[in-house]
């Protein structure tokens, strides 16, 4: 029998829906800080494997970078770097690793050309839409990463991904299951409801009550604490800075990135991939190996190479286009493929090749050499990068120095900005809710009102108020919060008094006529001594939308009606409003009504559902069994 390839196990809707287990490698690559102190320390150890701190703390600064983007101005870097947040990225790291270790023991793998394929739809790889080798070096070279690191954490992001697909695709839903949940789903109930506005009546409120109230009370009613600011800001978009520059300085930048403008050799490649499993017994690599000789025997006679791969290869990636790779470029393929490819003279054929996924055998279709583009070609280029670094190291400059000054002399912001030519601004009086200008930010409102600004009296370390844009800031004006004096406030707090008193009537007159309910008076007599008119609900759905939320989801709590005995309920609604519910039928949904598509759409559903469950199950079990050692103080 045939093994299948990773990619036709695990492609579907279910593999797709369980993604949101793992985190994506790729997602906050870039903007990553490059941490250049390595260590031996570790955060855990999961079976013997290490996570390293540099691992951690790489993969936390990314998921923060993401989230701060996602939130702008509105991220609080406070709130978010929680023990309780590390330990949940600990813990997906360590879910990942026993994921990882489960895989290599299945001893599923994932195809060379899987993994180039992913890297190559990465958008920062690209250039005008299509992937770009120049690109995709350089970015890994500004990341301190080689080629081959960041294939191999693609190569794991895609085995996690289709493990837990393949999980979930395991997972079975009977045609029974399906039509019990379309039957709850589309299920209606008819009921009648009486709805208890709430009380109008006036309500009396003893000034002694509104004393007492004052005074237990008293921290509700305190004037707002205010500050004012003085500010010195560094924006990188309003600094003065050269905009032209000579060829010569950019011929020396030509000549110092010159890798950067050769476009390397290039092979136009196909092949036939015979599977063999990486810990596949003697016998196993000795069928493959005889079953790749003898097609690679075919292919060296003459029969024509994309014809064999469409009937023999075991790569479902490139089978059905005859084997094809497109073109490929030293440092993207297993290091056996690539260097069997790059030693091939343009219209070989190879013997077989070994890899981690079975045998190749490599046909070399046509050869590009490598190609260096001329200072011409790339000197606006080259002008465009000079011009943003030296905007770039002009701001890094004088922020640098201007936090040097601050940390100095963390009372005044005066000599600061004298020695680096900047103004101090002012803010007018704003509380912890904000103000305008920079006051509305989050992140400035936060250090206005820290201990080390407020109480200490100092500058604040820079705030960031968006890429290359700080301001430093300290205390002008001090207001504190203050209690209001009762008698600017008594209203308040009559309003208050007589809310809370008309609640408690709205909450008793509900329960009393909610008891006579339970002790058989009907509704309708409930409603004729209330001189209210009950209202009916005919076949109501669990979303209908002319109805109160709260009304209906109560609805649908009441069990069933037994004998023609309807079932009886009570709901708080809004603004101290209630409704007493009698419950008169329940009726199923009809399956049979249904089109394919919409059953197939809820089957889906339950099998994601069902999927994911098996996933976490499994999780749970590998941890369970796994030698799990956690050091949270290198966190």
């Amino acid at each position: 029998m045939q093994q299948k390839t990773l990619h036709e196990k695990f492609s579907g809707p279910i593999a797709k829906g369980v993604l949101g287990v793992i985190g994506v490698i790729f997602g906050g690559f870039f903007g990553i800080p490059y941490y250049n102190t390595v260590t031996a320390t570790y955060v855990a150890k999961v079976d013997g494997h290490d996570i390293s701190q540099q691992d951690f703390r790489e993969r936390y600064e990314s998921y923060r970078a993401q989230t701060q983007k996602m939130y702008g101005q509105q991220f609080d870097a406070q709130a978010f770097d929680t023990p309780e947040r590390k330990r949940e990225m600990l813990d997906q790291m360590i879910n990942e690793q026993l994921l990882l270790d489960a895989n290599d023991k299945l001893g599923a793998v994932v195809p060379a050309k899987q993994v180039f394929d992913q890297i190559a739809s990465y958008p920062a790889f690209q250039v005008d839409g299509k992937f770009d080798p120049d690109q995709y070096r350089m970015l890994l070279a500004e990341q301190r990463k080689t080629p081959l690191e960041f294939q191999e954490s693609v190569r794991h992001d895609l085995a996690l991904r289709e493990l837990l697909g393949q999980l979930a695709q395991g997972s079975v839903v009977t045609e029974a299951e399906v039509t019990d949940y379309l039957r709850l789903r589309d299920q209606t109930r008819d009921f009648r409801f009486l709805k208890l506005d709430k009380p109008t009546t006036d309500v009396q409120v003893a000034d002694a009550d509104i004393e007492a109230y004052y005074k237990a009370h008293g921290d509700q009613f305190m004037t707002p604490e205010k500050v004012s600011l003085d500010y010195v800001e560094l924006d990188a978009a309003k600094m003065q800075v050269a905009d032209k520059v000579d060829d010569a300085t950019l011929k020396q930048q030509y000549e110092t990135q010159k890798s950067h403008y050769v476009a390397p050799e290039q092979r136009l490649a196909s092949h036939i991939l015979i599977k063999v499993a990486k810990n596949a017994d003697a016998a196993a690599q000795k069928a493959a190996l005889a079953k790749a000789q003898e097609i690679d025997k075919q292919a060296k006679s003459g029969k024509d190479f994309a014809a064999l791969a469409k009937a023999d290869s075991d790569d479902l990636g490139s089978k059905a286009q005859g084997g094809d790779l497109g073109w490929l470029e030293k440092g993207v393929t297993d290091p056996a493929f690539e260097s069997a490819l790059f030693a091939m003279k343009k219209g070989d054929i190879s013997d077989p090749v070994k890899s981690d996924e079975g045998y190749h055998i490599i046909e070399l279709r046509d050869v590009k050499p490598e190609q260096v583009r001329s200072f011409d070609e790339v000197k606006a280029e080259l002008a465009k990068k000079y011009l943003e670094g030296e905007h770039e190291r002009e701001y890094s400059d004088i922020s640098g120095k201007l936090t040097d000054a601050i940390y100095q002399d963390p009372t005044s912001l005066a000599p600061a900005a004298k020695t680096l030519g900047l103004t101090v601004q002012k803010t007018g009086l704003f509380g912890r809710n904000g103000g305008t200008g920079i006051a509305a930010n989050p992140a400035v409102i936060k250090a206005a009102f820290s201990s080390t600004v407020l109480t200490e009296g100092n500058t604040s370390d820079p705030v960031e108020l968006g890429p290359n844009h700080i301001v430093v800031l300290r205390v002008d004006q001090h207001e504190k919060s203050v209690p209001k004096p009762l008698d600017q406030v008594r209203e308040n707090i009559r309003k208050i008094l007589a809310e809370q008193q008309i609640a408690k009537q709205a909450k008793d007159r509900a329960g009393a006529l909610y008891a006579r309910l339970q002790k058989g008076e009907t509704l309708d007599k409930l409603a004729d001594e209330l001189k209210l008119k009950p209202e009916d609900g005919k076949d109501i759905g669990r979303k209908a939308a002319n109805l109160d939320g709260k009304l209906v989801a109560e609805v649908f709590k009441l069990a069933r009606p037994q004998a023609g005995k309807p079932e009886i309920g009570e709901v708080a609604l809004a603004n101290d409003a209630y409704a007493l519910i009698v419950l008169d039928a329940v009726k199923d949904g009809d399956p049979s009504k249904l089109d394919p598509k919409t059953r197939e759409a809820a089957g889906n559903q339950l099998r994601q559902g069902a999927g994911n469950e098996v996933v976490l199950g499994f999780i749970a079990s590998l941890r369970k069994n796994a030698k799990i050692e956690i050091k949270e103080s290198n966190m």
